[in-house]
């Protein structure tokens, strides 16, 4: 059995987490054309080596940040989301939505 650490609930069965995807800087959302969206949501990253993933503990809808290797698919760390992220982004509409 393959055992997980979530940050919030402690050593959990890898069946109880939901892969969420690479963590990456995403495009501005005012400026960004339709090909960079398209390349940020559905394109990732495929070099062998440690990569930060996102990882949701699916009973308890915790989101956290794991590092992982791609590989050998050893899970090095993981960590709640505010270790990397200081601050909130808010996705207001621009007054051309309004």
């Amino acid at each position: 059995m393959k055992i997980m650490n979530c940050p919030l609930n402690g050593p959990r069965n890898i069946s109880e987490f939901v892969y969420g995807g690479q963590v990456k800087a995403m495009p501005d959302v005012n400026s960004v054309s339709d090909e960079a969206w398209a390349n940020y949501v559905f394109y990732e990253q495929n070099d062998i080596g440690i990569v930060l993933e996102w990882w949701l503990h699916s009973p308890s809808s915790y989101w956290f940040i794991a590092e992982r290797h791609n590989a050998s698919d050893e899970i090095i760390r993981t960590y709640p989301a505010d270790e990397l992220f200081k601050e909130r982004i808010d996705f207001t509409a621009s007054e051309a939505d309004a």
